[in-house]
């Protein structure tokens, strides 16, 4: 029998059945198209040996009038600088707290620090300065074991004392509440990922819990419904001095009800309440009395509120980084002094500027600092107004009171609750609520900017899932799907919705709304692709991935993992960020650090075939693709008859090692598919065909590469087909 060529569709198809996607492919992993054929994408390379504390959720990469590099990163934890091949801490602290002592044993290596009303958390990061330490032998530490390095609190028995770990043990007989230090917290930027909310701004900006009560459990919870030691229905509390009679406490990010105290012994449990994921603690994790929670100025009692993640939004200003902590503060960093000392030089807080603000983006032509979602009151963040946007003047971010000899400015928009996110365009900023989209444009004085809403019910999902390229801004709908503006609001054509928006089908990857504020795009101009990183159904953190090239219409699905993105521009490759839960942070220097933040690595992509580590270590970068099913038609019908194919030819474009190529086989649409007896099948760059004894009503093949170093980019199957009876 002649060959015959298979003809596919570029793209995924996965709104149908594979059966039902003949001529399509449908599903995939580490894949792209380029002028209609898949290849496997790029590899990439770390860049730096250290992985920096905490999830990354902004990057930004701009250049000094030296023409000097920098990538600025915020992280959950931190602001850092990736500069010259090396990692710098920028982060912002907060006012100093002064009169701390210190409290330790010998032979221990945990130190109380003692400090009334303090207000530092666990995980929480610090610095110590102006370190004094009593002599007569109480302490072997030296005033350099404090102030060198960075600290973690390691836990906090109540709310006038924390502890934290040195390098070593105490060599001395112990400190008993003596000595002295200022302890210089950082800037508190939010959660590790979006959790339910119990009030406004719970956990670590903004709202109140009254009274502010701490301690920690006296024995281990498991992950079940019982308590202390994984049995009963009561927790025990190392103090329970203040708690409510009865109520609810907050144990990392789950809230746990009961009914009454005896002692320290919460009774009559319940775990994982109001929304919340019941998980195992550890004994000696802290215990934040939550039976006070409040919202608005009234008490919350259901998970209809959620609390965003901690996240940045970064620009710059000239040759400055502005950045501003989502519904925080905007702080500025500048290196136009650049020496040995200009880089451990922290970001410091924008005078003048709004004191709550959803994120900030900078008119770049007529370089203005616009606020979004900000005060009304510029000093007062308890005015701050999530549909209220605020611009400087011209030149100068730290002006916003508008007069007659200034270019500052406010606007209130009117169409959604709450302003989302915002891309910078040609010559506007494109603004999205959560459900309109509104054009912000530079007309000069008297009016500075004209405002004029574009688009209705196309929402924005968060607050980075929007980006702009080929002329035109894209991003992820609130309410499902994908828009772009190109002068008009348009809904994209989507062959993976159903995909990325549900989990309708049970191969369906769907995004997790409850964690949908973590969502990133950015695009790779490359390869004219944009990528949305999110969540799937299930997971707190970003795990999936799915991309549209703009210039072919086309769309793929993927597990690669990026918590930021950003296009190569100074840089010859784009640069990436992922994170690991449980890693241990290297950088900065943390004195006790633990895996309580994760870890953020940075790497170059498009880089080889494979994933490589800073110390040359590989790990295989595994390309696939599936076609969906084709089926011999006979009068007119499909799967009439039994496909036979006795041999196929293998067409690369370009193949590097060896591929892999199963025929899978099934006779019904609900069958599970099974390879063909001989496959599967190994190809090189030297096979001229494959012989195969493939026998079934419905056929489709599967290509990937199985080693590290092999890359590929297919051209068309061909095989022997024939019809084979009817049985």
């Amino acid at each position: 029998m002649p060959l015959r060529e298979i003809q596919i569709a570029p793209g995924f198809n996965k709104q149908i059945t594979p059966t039902g996607a003949a001529g399509r492919w449908i599903d995939g992993d580490n894949v792209r198209f380029r002028y209609g054929f898949p290849e496997k994408i790029g590899g990439w390379s770390q860049i730096t040996g250290n992985s920096t504390i905490g999830v990354a959720r902004d990057i930004h990469i701009w250049t000094d009038i030296r023409g000097r590099r920098y990538v600025a990163f915020g992280t959950n934890k931190g602001l850092f600088l990736y500069f010259d091949g090396a990692l710098y801490d920028i982060s912002p602290l907060e006012t100093a707290i002064t009169g701390a002592t210190f409290s330790s044993s010998n032979g221990s290596p945990s130190v109380t620090v003692n400090k009334s009303a303090h207000g530092l958390a666990v995980g929480d990061l610090f610095t110590f300065t102006s370190v004094t330490l009593p002599g007569g032998g109480a302490t072997g530490y030296s005033v350099a074991d404090f102030t060198t390095n960075a600290f973690e609190v390691t836990t906090v028995p109540n709310n006038n004392a924390f502890t934290v770990t040195m390098a070593s043990n105490e060599t001395g007989t112990g400190m008993s509440t003596a000595g002295g230090a200022t302890i210089n917290p950082y800037v508190k930027v939010g959660g590790i990922g979006q959790t339910a909310g119990f009030g406004y701004g719970v956990g670590e900006w903004g709202g109140t819990i009254s009274p502010l009560v701490l301690t920690t459990l006296n024995g281990a919870l498991s992950d079940n419904e019982f308590g202390t030691g994984g049995s009963g229905t009561t927790i025990t509390l190392t103090d329970s001095t203040g708690f409510a009679s009865a109520g609810k406490i907050l144990v990392g990010g789950e809230l746990i009800t009961y009914t009454s105290i005896i002692g320290n012994v919460l009774q009559g449990i319940v775990r994982g309440t109001n929304g919340t994921t019941r998980i195992a603690h550890d004994s000696g994790a802290s215990v934040q009395d939550a039976s006070n929670y409040v919202s608005w100025g009234e008490s919350v009692s259901s998970s209809e509120l959620t609390l965003d993640p901690g996240n940045w939004s970064l620009d710059n200003f000239g040759q400055k980084l502005v950045a501003t902590i989502h519904n925080d503060r905007t702080f500025s960093w500048s290196p136009i002094t650049l020496n040995s000392d200009a880089l451990i030089t922290r970001a410091t807080i924008v005078s003048g500027a709004p004191t709550k603000s959803s994120m900030s983006i900078v008119s770049e032509r007529d370089r203005h600092l616009i606020h979004l979602g900000t005060n009304t009151d510029i000093s007062d963040g308890n005015t701050q107004n999530l549909m209220f946007i605020r611009f400087s003047d011209q030149e100068d971010f730290s002006t916003y009171t508008p007069t007659s000899t200034n270019t500052a400015g406010t606007f209130q928009l009117d169409s959604g609750s709450r302003i989302i996110g915002a891309a910078k365009a040609k010559d506007y900023i494109l603004v999205l609520t959560d459900t309109s989209a509104y054009r912000m444009q530079f007309v000069g004085p008297p009016f500075t900017f004209s405002i004029t809403q574009v688009g209705s019910n196309c929402g924005l999902i968060a607050e980075h899932a929007v980006v702009y390229a080929n002329g035109a801004c894209f991003w992820m709908g609130r309410s499902g799907g994908f828009y772009m503006y190109d002068g008009t609001v348009k809904k994209i054509p989507c062959s993976v919705e159903d995909f990325v928006f549900t989990t309708k089908d049970t191969t369906d990857l769907g995004i997790n709304l409850s964690a949908s504020d973590t969502v990133y795009a950015q695009y790779n101009s490359l390869f004219s692709e944009i990528n949305w990183f999110y969540p799937k159904s299930g997971s707190s953190q970003i795990d999936r991935s799915v991309t549209l090239n703009y210039q072919e219409g086309v769309w793929t699905t993927g597990s690669l993992a990026r918590t930021i993105y950003h296009d190569k521009t100074v840089f010859d490759n784009p640069i990436a960020g992922e994170f690991d839960l449980t890693a241990i942070p290297t950088f900065p220097t943390i004195q006790g650090v633990t895996n309580t933040n994760g870890a953020t690595t940075l790497y170059f992509h498009e880089i080889g075939t494979d994933e490589v580590d800073d110390q040359g270590n590989v790990t295989t970068v595994i390309g696939s693709i599936q076609s969906g099913d084709f089926e011999l038609p006979i009068d007119g019908t499909l799967g009439q008859v039994f496909t036979k194919i006795r041999r196929f030819v293998p067409d690369f474009r370009a193949l590097t090692g060896n591929a892999q190529v199963t025929i899978n086989l099934r006779d019904f649409p609900n069958d599970t598919e099974v390879s063909s007896t001989l496959g599967p099948f190994t190809v090189d760059s030297s096979t001229k065909k494959i012989d195969t004894r493939s026998r079934a009503r419905a056929v489709n093949f599967d290509l990937r590469n199985t080693a590290s170093g092999e890359t590929w980019r297919f051209g068309t199957f061909r095989a022997d087909i024939q019809p084979d009876g009817q049985r």
